[in-house]
C-alpha cells in the first residue's frame, strides 16, 4: 500500500509493491534508477531508465510525465530526492513513487533483473 509523508510530494512503497504496479499497468509505469553507472552494471530492474541523479534535473526529458514514474536507488535517499526534483519540475505528485527499499531489496526479492548494460 502506498504511502505518503506529511509534506512529501511523492509516494513511498516497497520494491514488491512497486512490482505490482507494474504487471497491473505495464503501459502507465515506468522505473527510473538514479544511481551511478559503476552501481547499475550491478544489477537493475529490468526495463528501468537509467540516469544517475547528477544528471537528473537536465535530462528529465527522458521521464515521460504521463505515466506513474518509480524513483530507485540503493537505498531510497537519491530516489527521494529524484521524486523532489521530478515534483519540482512540475511533475504530478500523484504520479511519483519512491521504491524506498531500493536495489538491494529488488534483487533479493528475485524480482526481474538485469546486469551489465542489458535494459
Amino acid at each position: 500500500m502506498a504511502r505518503q509523508d506529511p509534506g512529501e510530494p511523492y509516494y513511498r512503497v516497497d520494491s514488491n509493491e512497486a512490482n505490482s504496479m507494474r504487471d497491473a499497468e505495464p503501459d502507465n509505469t515506468v522505473v527510473v534508477d538514479v544511481r551511478r553507472d559503476d552501481e547499475w552494471v550491478t544489477g537493475h530492474v529490468t526495463g528501468a531508465i537509467h540516469i544517475p541523479i547528477d544528471d537528473l534535473p537536465g535530462n528529465m526529458d527522458q521521464v515521460p510525465q504521463d505515466k506513474k514514474v518509480l524513483f530507485i536507488c540503493a537505498a531510497g535517499v537519491r530516489s527521494g530526492l529524484a521524486c523532489e526534483i521530478a515534483a519540482s519540475m512540475g511533475y504530478d505528485s500523484e504520479n511519483l513513487y519512491n521504491i524506498e527499499d531500493g536495489t538491494p531489496a529488488w534483487i533479493a526479492f528475485n524480482l526481474p533483473t538485469s546486469y551489465g548494460g542489458d535494459p
